[in-house]
C-alpha cells in the first residue's frame, strides 16, 4: 500500500469535528481538483502490518482513512485488523468508487467532485457507493455551482462547506455565500475546516 502520511490530530471538518484521531492518508487519487490541497502522489509502501502498527503508537481510537482516493487502495483485511484493536473507522471519499468486497467502515463522508468535459462543461462525478452517512459539498459560490445535482444523493446528514479559494477577500464572499445558502435551504449544516483557523494538520 501507498500511504503518503499518518498523522494524530483533531478531526477538522464534519460531524466529528473536533475528535482527536489518526489519519491514514493513502497516496494517489483519481480525480483532480483545482482546489485540492493535498500533495497526494508522493508517499511510502507500508504493509497492512506497518500501517496498524503506526495506528497504535496514538491513544485515540477513531482512524480517519483518507487520501488522495482512499477507496482505491483500502482493504477487507486492512478493515479487519484495526476493527480487532478496537478502532473505528471513518472515510472520507469522492465516492467515485465502491468500497472493496467485505470492507466495513464505520462512518462514509462522500465528497463529490465536478469533472471537466471535453467540451468544457462540468458534471458531476457519478457516486458508486451504496451507502452515505455524511454528504459534504464544497461550496464555490459560483452562480453556475447548480445544488439541485446533490439533491438525487441519499445520506444521513448534508454538510456544506465553503471552499477555500487562496484568497482571504475571496473567502469572505464564499463564506457568506455559504451561510445564505443554507439558512435558505435548512437541510444542510455549514462544515468548516477549523484545522485551517486553528493551524493544526
Amino acid at each position: 500500500m501507498k500511504v503518503n502520511e499518518i498523522f494524530y490530530s483533531l478531526q477538522g471538518e464534519g460531524h466529528y469535528t473536533g475528535t482527536p484521531a489518526v489519519f491514514v492518508r493513502f497516496a494517489g487519487c483519481n480525480l483532480r481538483c483545482w482546489f485540492c490541497d493535498t500533495d497526494f502522489e508522493r508517499g511510502s509502501e507500508m504493509s497492512e502490518d506497518d500501517i496498524v502498527a503506526s495506528v497504535l503508537q496514538y491513544p485515540s481510537p477513531y482512524v480517519v482513512i483518507t487520501g488522495g482516493e482512499p477507496t482505491l487502495q483500502l482493504t477487507a483485511s486492512l478493515c479487519e485488523k484495526l476493527h480487532a484493536k478496537g478502532r473505528f473507522l471513518m472515510m472520507e471519499t469522492n465516492g467515485t468508487h465502491e468500497l472493496a468486497a467485505g470492507c466495513q467502515v464505520n462512518w462514509i463522508t462522500c465528497s463529490p467532485k465536478m469533472i471537466t468535459e471535453k467540451d468544457g462543461e462540468g458534471k458531476l462525478a457519478t457516486i458508486r457507493l451504496s451507502h452515505i452517512d455524511e454528504l459534504k459539498v464544497v461550496f464555490e459560490g459560483s452562480p453556475t455551482q447548480d445544488m439541485s445535482l446533490y439533491e438525487q444523493i441519499s445520506a444521513n446528514e448534508y454538510r456544506l462547506q465553503p471552499c477555500d479559494t487562496g484568497n482571504a477577500e475571496r473567502n469572505k464572499e464564499v463564506l457568506a455565500k455559504t451561510l445564505d445558502f443554507i439558512l435558505q435551504h435548512p437541510k444542510w449544516k455549514l462544515s468548516l475546516q477549523t484545522h485551517k483557523i486553528l493551524n493544526v494538520r
